[in-house]
């Protein structure tokens, strides 16, 4: 199978789908899936028309991990053990720090590596039921793409160490009560839940959405002095921009914005 079926990438209007479609290995990662969501990435940077991400996993079921058969054959125990993490790493950082938000879509096992991927998105919405957890310390392995520097900013050192060190699984119903997702939703109300969720994106300036997402990405990497400079730099720009002074005329004029994403 080429890697082009292992992970597809739809356009759908302003939305970007990219689906894991292994299912029968629950939608584990390999090396090869990890460069096609590299190339997807860039493509999706590249197309203006293009708004929200959304990931998700074929057939109920988001990604159990890395692919351990592989990880078995082609990393434990040799020279090459530390490259998959490098991988892992350098595509999820680009997932988080695209331009364009990104929202997870987690159904059945949410695991280790697809953990990590979840982890990387902007924002994340689960069915009820998902199982949703760090895992790799029950396998004795550790996480290679941000669980000890995602998950204290998202959740506090209590409950990272809480998730990472027992290796807990949670629902998706728990995971919303302990503030790792945004919402849950039943297994049939879901695909409207998700929808009902990015509709609030698609519709914004592109533009103010690309500056404001690279602002709170870096809110928790400086001094609150700094920050107010990039605060006031990223307003200056905002006012000079064909989105802004579209967005003030729509209002006062009573009418629709008509972003150009400028």
């Amino acid at each position: 199978m080429a890697v082009e079926d292992d992970i597809q990438f739809e356009r759908d209007g302003h939305v970007a789908r990219i689906w894991f479609n292994r299912p029968h290995k629950r939608n584990c990662i390999t090396v090869p899936m990890l460069h096609r969501l590299d190339e997807i990435i860039t493509e999706i940077e590249a197309d203006a028309n293009l708004r929200v991400v959304v990931v998700r996993g074929r057939e109920n079921t988001f990604s159990s991990g890395f692919d351990l058969d592989s990880l078995q054959s082609d990393f434990i125990g040799t020279s090459t053990a530390m490259d998959v993490a490098v991988v892992s790493a350098k595509v999820c950082d680009r997932l988080y720090n695209m331009s364009k938000p990104s929202v997870a879509v987690l159904e059945g096992y949410v695991t280790a590596g697809g953990f990590e991927v979840m982890i990387s998105c902007d924002f994340a919405i689960a069915d009820e039921t998902a199982k949703i957890g760090d895992f790799h310390i029950r396998r004795a392995l550790f996480g290679g793409a941000g669980p000890i520097y995602r998950l204290p900013r998202m959740l506090g050192v209590r409950k990272t160490k809480e998730l990472m060190l027992t290796g807990k699984l949670l629902s998706g119903t728990e995971a919303a009560e302990f503030d790792l997702v945004n919402a849950s939703a039943p297994a049939d109300e879901l695909d409207a839940t998700v929808e009902e969720f990015i509709s609030h994106l698609t519709d914004k300036s592109p533009f103010q959405m690309k500056l404001t997402k690279m602002a709170v990405d870096r809110g928790l990497d400086a001094d609150i002095a700094s920050l107010m400079v990039l605060e006031h730099l990223a307003v200056g720009v905002t006012l000079n921009s064909e989105d802004a002074a579209e967005g003030v005329a729509a209002f006062l004029e009573k009418r629709d914005p008509k972003w150009t994403g400028r």
